[in-house]
């Protein structure tokens, strides 16, 4: 990871892009504090993305055993 100025990156704009699309990851400070950081765009989805995996359980499902537990309840 490179670190940048912010005055150097605004005017290095087209030069840091093109080694952002070199695979070069770029944190930008100004006075002296990280304020962005730039990485090139992957084709993969970040986890947080991706539809989570349904877990395969055996058995009846919660829904279906508190509806059990509610009809025997509601039994005289």
């Amino acid at each position: 990871m490179k670190t940048i100025s912010f005055t150097e990156f605004r005017n290095r704009a087209s030069d840091m892009m093109t080694e952002v699309e070199h695979g070069e990851t770029l944190l930008i400070v100004r006075h002296g504090r990280p304020i962005a950081e730039v990485s090139p765009v992957t084709d993969q989805q970040p986890s947080w993305k991706r539809p989570a995996l349904r877990l395969a359980t055996k058995g009846a499902g919660l829904a279906s055993a508190i509806i059990e537990e509610r009809d025997c309840e509601a039994l005289p």
